[in-house]
Protein backbone atom coordinates (compact mmCIF):
# COMPACT_ATOMS: atom_id res chain seq x y z
CA UNK A 1 0.00 0.00 0.00
CA UNK A 2 1.50 3.57 -1.04
CA UNK A 3 2.18 5.63 2.11
CA UNK A 4 0.25 8.81 0.07
CA UNK A 5 -2.67 6.23 -0.27
CA UNK A 6 -2.87 5.01 3.45
CA UNK A 7 -4.22 7.73 5.11
CA UNK A 8 -8.07 8.52 3.26
CA UNK A 9 -7.82 5.02 2.98
CA UNK A 10 -7.44 3.85 6.86
CA UNK A 11 -9.13 6.86 8.06
CA UNK A 12 -12.38 5.71 6.31
CA UNK A 13 -11.98 2.25 7.78
CA UNK A 14 -10.95 3.41 11.10
CA UNK A 15 -14.20 5.75 10.68
CA UNK A 16 -16.28 2.59 10.05
CA UNK A 17 -14.79 0.50 12.73
CA UNK A 18 -15.53 3.43 15.16
CA UNK A 19 -19.05 3.36 15.12
CA UNK A 20 -19.66 -0.34 15.29
CA UNK A 21 -16.98 -0.50 18.12
CA UNK A 22 -18.82 2.05 19.91
CA UNK A 23 -22.31 0.31 19.12
CA UNK A 24 -20.76 -2.39 20.52
CA UNK A 25 -19.48 -1.05 24.01
CA UNK A 26 -22.52 0.33 24.16
CA UNK A 27 -24.32 -3.16 24.11
CA UNK A 28 -22.24 -4.17 26.53
CA UNK A 29 -22.66 -1.69 28.76
CA UNK A 30 -26.40 -1.40 28.97
CA UNK A 31 -26.35 -5.45 29.39
CA UNK A 32 -23.31 -5.60 31.83
CA UNK A 33 -25.59 -2.82 33.98
CA UNK A 34 -28.84 -5.35 33.42
CA UNK A 35 -27.45 -8.35 34.89
CA UNK A 36 -27.31 -6.93 38.61
CA UNK A 37 -23.97 -7.66 39.36
CA UNK A 38 -22.54 -8.09 42.74
CA UNK A 39 -20.32 -5.24 44.15
CA UNK A 40 -16.52 -5.67 44.24
CA UNK A 41 -16.02 -6.68 47.74
CA UNK A 42 -12.74 -7.78 49.32
CA UNK A 43 -10.08 -5.42 46.81
CA UNK A 44 -7.63 -8.51 46.94
CA UNK A 45 -9.74 -11.16 46.02
CA UNK A 46 -11.38 -8.17 43.40
CA UNK A 47 -7.92 -8.22 41.99
CA UNK A 48 -6.84 -11.97 42.50
CA UNK A 49 -10.48 -12.54 39.95
CA UNK A 50 -9.04 -10.69 37.35
CA UNK A 51 -5.88 -11.98 37.50
CA UNK A 52 -7.34 -15.46 36.80
CA UNK A 53 -9.97 -14.16 33.72
CA UNK A 54 -7.33 -12.29 32.05
CA UNK A 55 -4.88 -15.39 32.21
CA UNK A 56 -7.68 -17.14 30.44
CA UNK A 57 -8.28 -14.20 27.74
CA UNK A 58 -4.64 -15.03 27.33
CA UNK A 59 -5.12 -18.37 26.83
CA UNK A 60 -8.38 -18.45 24.51
CA UNK A 61 -8.16 -20.66 21.56
CA UNK A 62 -10.40 -19.64 19.36
CA UNK A 63 -12.43 -16.54 18.85
CA UNK A 64 -15.72 -17.86 20.45
CA UNK A 65 -13.52 -18.70 23.55
CA UNK A 66 -12.28 -15.22 23.56
CA UNK A 67 -15.24 -13.01 23.57
CA UNK A 68 -17.24 -15.33 26.39
CA UNK A 69 -13.85 -14.50 28.17
CA UNK A 70 -14.03 -10.73 26.87
CA UNK A 71 -17.91 -10.63 28.11
CA UNK A 72 -16.90 -12.27 31.85
CA UNK A 73 -14.30 -9.22 31.65
CA UNK A 74 -16.81 -6.92 31.01
CA UNK A 75 -18.98 -7.93 33.83
CA UNK A 76 -16.01 -7.78 36.55
CA UNK A 77 -15.15 -4.12 35.15
CA UNK A 78 -18.93 -3.22 35.61
CA UNK A 79 -19.07 -4.32 39.32
CA UNK A 80 -19.52 -1.26 41.02
CA UNK A 81 -17.33 -0.11 44.54
CA UNK A 82 -20.59 0.60 46.48
CA UNK A 83 -24.47 0.80 45.90
CA UNK A 84 -24.25 4.43 45.52
CA UNK A 85 -22.00 3.81 41.95
CA UNK A 86 -23.80 0.89 41.28
CA UNK A 87 -26.91 2.84 40.94
CA UNK A 88 -25.19 5.95 39.01
CA UNK A 89 -23.98 4.07 36.30
CA UNK A 90 -27.05 2.04 36.09
CA UNK A 91 -29.09 5.48 35.81
CA UNK A 92 -26.03 6.71 33.47
CA UNK A 93 -27.04 3.59 31.31
CA UNK A 94 -30.54 3.20 31.06
CA UNK A 95 -29.99 7.04 29.62
CA UNK A 96 -27.29 5.87 26.62
CA UNK A 97 -30.00 2.90 25.68
CA UNK A 98 -32.69 5.56 25.10
CA UNK A 99 -29.60 7.90 23.34
CA UNK A 100 -30.08 10.47 25.95
CA UNK A 101 -26.05 11.03 25.97
CA UNK A 102 -25.82 14.65 27.86
CA UNK A 103 -28.30 12.88 30.16
CA UNK A 104 -25.75 10.04 30.70
CA UNK A 105 -22.39 12.33 30.52
CA UNK A 106 -24.24 14.18 33.46
CA UNK A 107 -25.02 11.00 35.38
CA UNK A 108 -20.80 10.16 34.59
CA UNK A 109 -19.56 13.50 35.70
CA UNK A 110 -21.20 12.96 39.27
CA UNK A 111 -19.82 8.95 39.39
CA UNK A 112 -16.54 9.94 38.60
CA UNK A 113 -16.02 12.05 41.67
CA UNK A 114 -18.31 9.88 43.94
CA UNK A 115 -16.07 6.82 42.68
CA UNK A 116 -13.29 8.29 41.38
CA UNK A 117 -11.52 4.83 41.18
CA UNK A 118 -13.77 3.29 39.50
CA UNK A 119 -11.95 2.58 35.77
CA UNK A 120 -15.17 1.65 34.14
CA UNK A 121 -17.01 5.07 34.96
CA UNK A 122 -14.26 6.75 32.92
CA UNK A 123 -13.82 4.42 30.25
CA UNK A 124 -17.57 5.38 29.93
CA UNK A 125 -18.05 8.93 29.80
CA UNK A 126 -15.02 8.25 26.91
CA UNK A 127 -16.73 6.24 25.19
CA UNK A 128 -19.87 8.51 25.21
CA UNK A 129 -17.96 11.45 24.75
CA UNK A 130 -16.25 9.79 21.91
CA UNK A 131 -20.11 9.06 20.26
CA UNK A 132 -20.57 12.67 21.29
CA UNK A 133 -17.53 13.83 19.03
CA UNK A 134 -15.46 15.35 21.74
CA UNK A 135 -12.26 13.46 20.96
CA UNK A 136 -9.93 15.23 23.39
CA UNK A 137 -12.40 15.00 26.66
CA UNK A 138 -12.98 11.30 25.65
CA UNK A 139 -8.80 11.03 25.03
CA UNK A 140 -8.72 12.41 28.66
CA UNK A 141 -11.09 10.03 29.95
CA UNK A 142 -9.39 6.80 28.04
CA UNK A 143 -6.14 7.95 30.34
CA UNK A 144 -7.83 8.01 33.25
CA UNK A 145 -9.21 4.65 32.83
CA UNK A 146 -6.03 3.03 31.68
CA UNK A 147 -4.31 4.63 35.17
CA UNK A 148 -6.62 2.71 36.73
CA UNK A 149 -7.07 -0.37 34.69
CA UNK A 150 -3.62 -0.99 31.98
CA UNK A 151 -5.26 -3.86 30.98
CA UNK A 152 -8.51 -2.07 29.42
CA UNK A 153 -7.97 -3.21 25.94
CA UNK A 154 -11.67 -1.68 25.28
CA UNK A 155 -10.23 1.98 26.71
CA UNK A 156 -6.98 1.00 25.11
CA UNK A 157 -8.92 0.38 21.04
CA UNK A 158 -10.96 3.36 22.13
CA UNK A 159 -7.59 5.20 21.90
CA UNK A 160 -6.21 3.83 19.23
CA UNK A 161 -9.82 5.25 17.14
CA UNK A 162 -9.12 8.48 18.66
CA UNK A 163 -5.65 9.16 18.08
CA UNK A 164 -5.99 7.83 14.23
CA UNK A 165 -8.84 10.50 13.66
CA UNK A 166 -6.22 12.84 14.85
CA UNK A 167 -3.66 11.61 12.11
CA UNK A 168 -1.51 10.24 15.07
CA UNK A 169 -1.64 7.05 12.91
CA UNK A 170 1.77 5.22 14.57
CA UNK A 171 0.73 5.89 17.95
CA UNK A 172 -2.73 4.50 17.43
CA UNK A 173 -1.02 1.41 15.93
CA UNK A 174 1.41 1.29 18.78
CA UNK A 175 -1.64 1.08 21.20
CA UNK A 176 -3.33 -1.53 19.43
CA UNK A 177 -0.17 -3.83 19.32
CA UNK A 178 -0.12 -3.55 23.20
CA UNK A 179 -3.86 -4.17 23.14
CA UNK A 180 -3.36 -7.67 21.33
CA UNK A 181 -1.06 -8.62 23.59
CA UNK A 182 -3.25 -8.64 26.31
CA UNK A 183 -6.83 -9.69 24.00
CA UNK A 184 -5.13 -11.65 20.83
CA UNK A 185 -8.38 -12.15 19.52
CA UNK A 186 -9.43 -8.41 19.68
CA UNK A 187 -11.62 -7.28 17.17
CA UNK A 188 -9.51 -3.99 16.45
CA UNK A 189 -6.90 -6.55 15.59
CA UNK A 190 -7.66 -6.30 11.65
CA UNK A 191 -7.04 -2.18 12.09
CA UNK A 192 -3.20 -3.07 12.50
CA UNK A 193 -1.19 -2.02 9.23
CA UNK A 194 2.69 -1.81 8.70
CA UNK A 195 2.85 2.42 9.01
CA UNK A 196 5.64 3.42 5.67
CA UNK A 197 8.89 4.70 7.34
CA UNK A 198 7.67 8.49 6.26
CA UNK A 199 5.56 9.94 8.70
CA UNK A 200 1.67 10.45 7.41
Amino acid sequence: MASQTLPRQYLAVMAAFALMAAFAVGLRAVKAAEDDLPLRGDEAAYREEGGRLFGYLARAGTEAEARQVEDEIWRYWFRAPDPTAASLMAQAMERRGNYDLAGAVEILDELVVTAPDWAEAWNQRATIRFMQGDFTGSLADVEETLQREPRHFGAMAGMALILTQQGRIRQAQAILREAVEIDPFLRERALIVEVPEKDI
